[in-house]
């Protein structure tokens, strides 16, 4: 007789797996992440691990699938906020919330050496459509309402968003010395003035 499968309990393994190799490439990078080293990290024999994932690339992609599912996520969160502008706030504190894992900045830099690969290249692009999508949205709205600047498109601003979201992530993995908790007050202003610009332009 097949054995029954606790969904709940399948998917908090799947988890418990992704953790541990959040973990494990952050401080090692992708290629010195063995599995051997992600299985130590997990507490799990290594017929587990390959039950959940054949692959470490098969596992990172999962794991970049799983920024696209929050992304998701985010976005039914967002679409219950009534305020546009309130909802593009909530969008970059969750970047800055995000930042401040401390195994952020390692993992970051350890799927820059890999993101040539076409899955996972694939993986990056899907989750990066998901939160400019996200962005898009609150804009448009921001703008109808009149609380945003609208002499540039919704495309354009988010496009400005994504490249502040993006450098100050990137800046997190190679600058030390630049961290989320002190440099997130400059990201919330950075945002604010892209998204007002001068007062004549905003909507009215």
């Amino acid at each position: 007789m097949a054995r029954t499968v606790d969904p709940q309990r399948h998917e908090a393994r799947r988890l418990q797996i992704i953790d541990a190799a959040i973990t494990v490439i952050a401080a090692r990078g992708y290629e010195r992440a063995t599995t051997a080293a992600i299985c130590r990290e997990a507490r799990i024999g290594s017929g587990t691990f390959f039950h959940y994932f054949p692959t470490k690339a098969e596992l990172l992609v999962a794991i970049l699938r799983l920024g696209t599912t929050e992304a998701e996520d985010l976005r039914t969160r967002l679409n219950e906020q009534d305020d546009p502008v309130v909802a593009l706030d909530l969008v970059v504190e969750q970047a800055i919330t995000d930042a401040e894992d401390p195994r952020v900045a390692g993992f970051v830099r350890a799927v820059a050496t890999v993101m040539s690969e076409p899955a996972i290249a694939a993986a990056l692009e899907a989750e990066e459509q998901a939160q400019r999508g996200i962005l898009v949205e609150c804009i448009v709205r921001a703008q109808q309402s009149g609380q945003v600047r609208t002499d540039l498109s919704a495309d354009r601003l988010a496009s400005w968003l994504r490249l502040l979201l993006d450098g100050f992530l990137e800046q997190i993995a190679t600058a030390p010395a630049f961290t989320a908790q002190r440099e997130g007050p400059v990201l919330r202003e950075a945002v604010r003035a892209v998204l007002t610009g001068p007062t004549s332009v905003r909507g009215t």
